[in-house]
């Protein structure tokens, strides 16, 4: 349900302000959220019912007095607008306090979505946004105070938020990670000697008697 609130100071009376809202013929005059109100001559007060026109509708509606404070507060309500979307409830409300050189006023206007039109509720909220400030200037003038100060544009904006989810724990901190070890360089490793086995000393062959010449060897044979 967009709600959206403005304030606005006027260089009138609480009275002469009071009297000009309760009046729903005076809203077609500056309010942008009523296109035309058909003549009545019940006076004004809480339950008093006025026929108008929502803008960009055809059809009669009714707007209905539901809160009547003299000198202090002001609602009025219209009729639930259904459409292919969904539904509409329009609500308007004004109030007063009185100041040392005026009337602070503070516009409120509802709007009461129903079905796949609360989807649409910040474009809602955006046009409200950009019309209630209008609106208030344009009071003034009706007023006879063209130069009246718009406070707040908007004062409020309420909108219905998305299911409450619980938030997440924090994931743990990653363990801290050693730094690095640089490579170890790479070297070549130095050639090994080769060293020959010898002869095992058992395996050693036994050393040759010196020759002696076959001359010296042969005996001198008798002969036969």
């Amino acid at each position: 349900m967009p709600e959206i609130s403005v304030d606005v100071h006027i260089s009138r009376s609480v009275t002469e302000v009071y009297d000009f809202l309760s009046d729903a013929r005076n809203l077609e005059l500056w309010f942008s959220g009523v296109d035309t109100v058909a003549e009545s001559a019940e006076p004004a007060g809480p339950g008093v019912a006025h026929v108008y026109r929502f803008p960009g509708r055809h059809r009669d509606q009714l707007l209905q007095c539901v809160a009547y404070v003299p000198g202090e507060h002001l609602v009025f309500r219209g009729d639930r607008m259904w459409n292919p979307l969904g539904a509409q409830t329009p609500v308007y409300s004004f109030t007063l306090s009185p100041r040392r050189r005026g009337t602070l006023l503070r516009l409120t206007v509802q709007s009461r979505l129903a079905g796949a039109l609360t989807l649409l509720a910040p474009v809602v909220a955006m046009a409200w946004r950009r019309d209630l400030p209008r609106d208030a200037r344009r009071l003034g003038e009706r007023l006879g105070a063209p130069h009246c100060h718009v406070i707040a544009t908007p004062r409020r904006i309420r909108l219905p938020g998305p299911a409450f989810i619980p938030a997440a724990e924090p994931a743990a901190a990653p363990p801290a990670l050693a730094p690095p070890v640089p490579p170890r360089p790479q070297t070549r490793p130095e050639p090994r000697p080769q060293v020959r086995p010898g002869p095992h000393p058992e395996q050693q062959p036994e050393p040759r008697p010196a020759s002696v010449p076959a001359a010296k060897e042969r005996e001198s044979r008798p002969a036969a």
